[in-house]
């Protein structure tokens, strides 16, 4: 009886988790995947103690990886019950945001009230943002729900029960195991009762956050070895002013967009939120009951961009995919702008048109975008297993095109060049690599020594960087036409396959 009562009272939201999951089939299986994705599925299948090994040995620049194990984990017991298919492994992350989407319907009802709520869990479901990283296999669905979580049992606690500060300490904790930047969420949600002046509030928040440091403290003894890691080697570049444009685009229509969508994306993104803000500053007089509240949601989903934006300035760590939280916080702010506030019912029907505008463009760019670092992996594996001879190498130009491939055929006989040593790409360590067992080769030369033919892989995107600077060619095709003779050229999306060959002497 009592969930019979649950489910005539949630008609609404359960239609809206169906239309989200629909929405999360869209591709599931055609999607390429990439590189990031292929490290996930090769890395959680060899269990827990190989994981450790592979991500905590000491290099020269700190440990091996620079993630904590929360989410391979979570993967590699899916792994061992559902497969390893790209169809499984999409369907646990699908699963994951569908609850975090439950969540964000819990905090918006709790704030707001229903009508609020059933709004901020369909912008959840359509945005593109939430869609992309609901099918991706990688860590920050994950990430989302437990700081989704710990929002909700913040805002429980207020009533004084400590059952909700041990899951507020609980939450922060598996946050924390899921990726090391869930601390630029967790910072502004914490200080919450610092900026409301309400010391009572503080002092728990104080002990919940104690009790997560203590459960986080057998990883957190090894961050400053990953912090290392990050100083030394990692890919992201300082960011620029710009990335509050590219914010506003990542938190509505989403990207990559086609550069004729760019401008548009732009504006639309620009005017939604804009008129979102100016309700916000009517709120004061239209919902005062609200405001506070209002104000919160706007907070928490623009101040940990802002905090990461800052941190970045002198450790640049800033990746818009660790926003996924706040983008669902984000939805809950955009519902409340838009349904609290006496917005004339034209002008809300407008912005509601917009918001789908948008989302129908995101999530058709989503399922259709093949480009780098996408590929048609298995196809071109189809080619090299047909055209394969005995003795040829198959050299990938380096790890992104390389472990996407493996990951579809691991027996065919097929290895890529490393990044240089030190720099910013040199993200795969020796031990991961182990761990992985993969073929690699310090540079062309040594992956084409005493090979008569050759098949190399390489990105279009990977060849237009260099000739952008002025270069001919890509230095490793650049050596490959210097020594052998290139026989054939096929193209893979972004993919080429380029065969080479030279006389015997």
């Amino acid at each position: 009886m009592r969930f019979t009562k649950f489910l005539n009272d949630n008609k609404a939201l359960f239609s809206i988790l169906i239309l989200a999951f629909l929405i999360r089939l869209i591709g599931i299986s055609s999607r390429p995947i990439w590189y990031d994705e292929a490290f996930s599925i090769l890395f959680s299948e060899k269990g827990l103690r190989a994981m450790i090994y592979g991500t905590l040995s000491k290099t020269g620049a700190g440990t091996a990886d620079i993630h904590p194990l929360g989410y391979y984990t979570v993967l590699w017991g899916w792994i061992n019950l559902f497969g390893r298919s790209i169809l499984a492994a999409r369907l646990l992350s699908i699963l994951i945001n569908l609850i975090s989407i439950g969540i964000i319907y819990l905090i918006a009802e709790n704030l707001f009230g229903k009508k609020t709520a059933l709004v901020s869990a369909v912008f959840a479901s359509i945005l593109p943002f939430q869609v992309h990283y609901a099918q991706e296999i990688r860590m920050y669905a994950l990430l989302s729900l437990w700081l989704l979580l710990a929002t909700y049992a913040f805002l429980r606690s207020r009533n004084g029960s400590w059952k909700w500060w041990i899951l507020f300490g609980l939450s922060s904790a598996l946050a924390q195991y899921t990726h090391n930047l869930a601390v630029v969420y967790l910072i502004p949600l914490a200080l919450t009762p610092f900026l409301q002046r309400d010391l009572k509030t503080l002092k728990a928040v104080f002990l919940a956050s104690l009790f997560a440091i203590i459960l986080y403290l057998p990883w957190l003894i090894h961050l400053p070895a990953q912090f290392s890691k990050v100083n030394t080697a990692y890919w992201v570049e300082r960011p620029s002013v710009a990335k509050i444009f590219t914010l506003f685009l990542f938190y509505l229509p989403h990207l990559p967009l086609p550069n004729q969508l760019l401008l548009p994306g732009l504006l639309i993104a620009t005017l939604t939120i804009a008129l979102a803000i100016f309700q916000t500053i009517l709120a004061r007089k239209a919902s005062p009951s609200t405001l506070k509240p209002g104000l919160w949601t706007a907070y928490l989903a623009f101040m940990p961009p802002l905090l990461l934006w800052t941190i970045s300035q002198f450790v640049p760590i800033y990746i818009e995919r660790a926003l996924l939280p706040s983008h669902a916080i984000f939805c809950i702010w955009l519902a409340w702008a838009f349904t609290q506030t006496k917005l004339p019912k034209i002008i809300q029907a407008f912005v509601f048109g917009l918001v789908a505008l948008t989302a129908a463009t995101g999530i058709y760019q989503h399922v259709t975008y093949a480009g780098f670092p996408y590929g048609p992996f298995p196809v071109m594996n189809n080619e090299l297993k047909a055209e394969y001879q005995q003795g040829d190498a198959i050299v990938h130009s380096n790890k992104l095109s390389y472990l996407p491939a493996f990951y579809f055929d691991p027996e065919l006989p097929q290895g890529y060049v490393t990044d240089p040593s030190g720099g910013s790409t040199d993200t795969l360590a020796p031990a991961t690599q182990e761990v992985l067992q993969i073929q690699s080769f310090d540079n062309i030369e040594f992956a084409t020594a005493n090979k008569s033919s050759v098949w190399f892989i390489i990105y279009q995107y990977s060849i237009d960087e260099y000739t952008a600077q002025g270069f001919q060619t890509h230095p490793q095709i650049e050596y490959l036409n210097a020594h052998f003779t290139l026989t054939s050229s096929k193209t893979f999306g972004d993919l080429r396959l380029l065969f080479y060959t030279r006389e015997q002497k």
